[in-house]
Formats: C-alpha cells, sequence, structure tokens
C-alpha cells in the first residue's frame, strides 16, 4: 500500500496539524516505509504462538494508600488567587450551547 500526498493532507487534517508543503514528501517517505515495514511483518508465520499480554514477567508491587499529611480546606485556599471559601474559583473554559 502506497500513501499519496492527498492522503497525507487528509492525516495531517485529521491530527489537526499543519503541513507545509516542504514538509510532505518527507513525511510521505517516512509514512511509505512505516506501511512496507508493516507489510514485511505480515509475512511472518505467527500461527501456534500465543498473544503477547506483558513484556516481562515482573509482577507489578502495589503499596496501600495512606493518608500522610492532611491539611484543612482553609490552609488549602489560603494561597488560591480566588477561591470562595469553600472551593477553588477558576475561570470557565467550557462554552455549552
Amino acid at each position: 500500500m502506497k500513501l499519496s500526498p492527498e492522503t497525507i493532507d487528509k492525516i495531517a487534517h485529521l491530527a489537526r496539524l499543519e503541513v507545509q508543503e516542504d514538509e510532505k514528501q518527507g513525511l510521505l517517505d517516512d509514512m511509505n516505509k512505516i506501511l512496507t515495514f508493516m507489510d514485511k511483518l505480515n509475512e511472518v508465520d505467527t500461527s501456534g504462538v500465543e498473544p503477547l499480554v506483558y513484556m516481562n514477567d515482573e509482577v507489578n508491587v502495589l503499596r496501600e494508600d495512606e493518608i500522610k499529611q492532611e491539611i484543612s480546606r482553609e490552609i488549602a485556599l489560603k494561597n488560591a488567587p480566588k477561591e470562595d471559601g469553600k472551593f477553588f474559583r477558576v475561570a470557565k473554559v467550557i462554552n455549552k450551547p
């Protein structure tokens, strides 16, 4: 499978990237190399190979959650630029229609 410059434009649009014209050929070459490599991997016979769930046999050692230091609401809000006595006040960042 070979990619075209139009495919680069579509991918850039979907990823919300601005790709300059002089960068397109390099991206096209790199992506075609990746796809060629993936085609090579598809040629490998993997029948009888169990899917790999973990990369190694190490077991993740988890610790219990403990409260180490507790601060009061007043102390937490003390250095807040804006607060209402209970919560931090922040500027609205999501506009709902």
